[in-house]
């Protein structure tokens, strides 16, 4: 009997999971970090202006290239498991996410769905699933399927400074929608998967963009009121 296809889903899969979902568990991994640290071309972005969204990048890769990020070592998240939130103590490095299980009988059109989704720059990776359970970490799924953008991908771009990373969210548009929508949605769902959680570089972005957004609107009505006058 084969396994099931489990993916693991860290960015828009939160939020937009694949189809033909049997049965869906939060955790964490470990070894990681989540970082806007992937150009996207073809959702968020387009080949001239290309937006931004996450990556998983392994913790001793992502030291290479951490310079301008502002958080490089706070990574420490909350999780929820059978509607329960539990911290994850003091666990650097993880990220939490959405787990999905795929009913067999569509395991390839899933496949092909998200090895489409995902081309912009991502590998197929295997990694462990993790949660807490009477305060003792304990893996809940092994070998689950998660798209990692490596360091060596053409699209990656390793850190940048993060009010120049917002601007470029907060302008960039693609196929698939505006990409501060994106970013908006993925911190929603982070809120609303774990209340407890806090993801200082996911956070502080969305923090840059509310405020962008407040300056744009305020610009807007003072050239309205100039038209007026």
């Amino acid at each position: 009997m084969s396994s099931p296809y489990v993916v693991f889903g860290y960015g828009s899969l939160i939020f937009k999971p694949p189809p033909h979902v049997q049965s869906q568990v939060s955790g964490f991994l470990k070894g990681y970090v989540r970082r806007f640290a992937q150009k996207s071309h073809d959702h968020r972005g387009t080949p001239e202006n290309p937006g931004r969204v996450v990556t998983l990048i392994h913790k001793e890769d992502w030291d290479n290239f951490s310079g301008s990020d502002a958080f490089p070592n706070d990574d420490v998240v909350w999780g929820q498991h059978n509607s329960t939130a539990y911290p994850c103590q003091a666990l650097n490095y993880s990220s939490i996410g959405v787990a999905y299980t795929i009913d067999p009988a569509y395991e390839a059109e899933v496949r092909d769905y998200l090895d489409y989704r995902e081309k912009d720059g991502y590998t197929l990776e295997t990694l462990d699933i993790y949660t807490i359970e009477d305060g003792i970490e304990k893996i809940i799924i092994h070998n689950a399927y998660c798209y990692v953008g490596r360091p060596d991908n053409p699209s990656f771009i390793g850190s940048e400074d993060l009010d120049f990373l917002a601007n470029r969210i907060w302008r960039s548009i693609g196929p698939s929608g505006r990409n501060k929508d994106y970013l908006y949605q993925l911190a929603e769902s982070v809120r609303r998967l774990a209340p407890a959680s806090y993801d200082s570089h996911l956070f502080a972005l969305e923090t840059r963009l509310r405020k962008l957004d407040r300056e744009d609107t305020r610009k807007g009505r003072e050239e309205q009121g100039h038209n007026v006058l």
